[in-house]
């Protein structure tokens, strides 16, 4: 065996004297549970809707890709985002189309969106349906109640975005209906109110269904800090007690629409590290649960 010439003064080395370093929490294989994909050159945006991302939003597969082999980031699931493009689903299922492998989405549908439609995307790797009632309101949805049903007969998710007590409308939908519920961002809680308020511990009640899912991700959206975001330990805390690793997801959020300050998915990783300081459940935060609910292969 060759010796570099600077360890030769050092003698024999025996392989139970080297202490083999940890791996970096940037290298452990990971599942980003939350990205959006907005390329206006490719796919653009539709006129009808809103808001259009700009300048550091726009975040194109090329892009994303370069992200994910920064990050030690191997599959991504990505969510339909409503700013730019609404329910027209294009740019999601190009980039699912290029790797469906490595790739999964959830796509935004009309409430009545029908069990064909629905089969359709499904078989495009689509696996679920985004609802948004942070940024559409609960109104919209009133009538989605069918919609959960259909997801549900065809082994969907509902990927599910809401703020303050906004979940209490679906609470009640989630126990009736066998559905898999994918909750976005902690579920936005309201942190004047506390951990007690009632959507939160409606959430944190939906734990014992066994069908629902929690986001660790999206801190911006709710905190009223910048990183390290401290004022939402408290509820991460709350959510690793009653969900644990095997039902909670970690996610970029990339590349940030509408963010209030800049972001950087390093910080975000190092945040992972404080907020679960054991290696094994970082596993199942990080990989594990995703590659489960997702339905991706073990890393290699």
């Amino acid at each position: 065996m060759l010796i570099a010439p600077h360890l030769r003064s050092l003698g024999a080395i025996r392989l139970t004297d080297v202490k083999v370093q940890a791996m970096s929490v940037f290298d452990e294989p990971k599942i980003d549970s939350h990205v959006h994909l907005t390329d206006p050159d490719r796919f653009p945006f539709n006129p009808a809707v809103a808001y259009h991302p700009r300048g550091q939003e726009i975040g194109t597969l090329e892009q994303m890709r370069e992200m994910m082999a920064s990050y030690g980031i191997r599959h991504s699931f990505l969510v339909q985002p409503n700013s730019g493009y609404g329910t027209d689903n294009a740019c999601l299922l190009d980039a699912i189309a290029s790797d469906p492998a490595r790739f999964r989405g959830a796509a935004i549908v009309p409430n009545d969106a029908s069990r064909d439609h629905l089969a359709g995307l499904k078989a495009q790797g689509v696996i679920g349906v985004a609802l948004n009632p942070s940024l559409m309101g609960n109104d919209h949805y009133a009538d989605a109640q069918p919609l959960f049903g259909r997801l549900a007969e065809l082994d969907m998710l509902v990927n599910l975005q809401v703020e303050g007590d906004q979940i209490t409308q679906y609470a009640p939908w989630v126990r009736d209906l066998p559905v898999r519920v994918l909750v976005d961002h902690c579920g936005r809680p309201a942190l004047d109110r506390g951990l007690s308020q009632t959507g939160f511990q409606t959430l944190l009640d939906l734990a014992d269904t066994g069908r629902v899912w929690v986001k660790v991700s999206g801190y911006p959206k709710f905190s009223r800090q910048r990183v390290p975001f401290t004022d939402c330990w408290p509820y991460v805390e709350a959510l690793k007690e009653r969900f644990t690793a095997d039902r909670l997801l970690w996610s970029t959020d990339w590349p940030y629409l509408r963010a209030p300050d800049r972001q950087d998915v390093g910080v975000l990783l190092r945040l992972a590290e404080r907020l679960f300081p054991d290696a094994g459940e970082r596993r199942r935060l990080f990989w594990d649960t995703p590659a489960a609910l997702f339905g991706f292969d073990a890393p290699h």
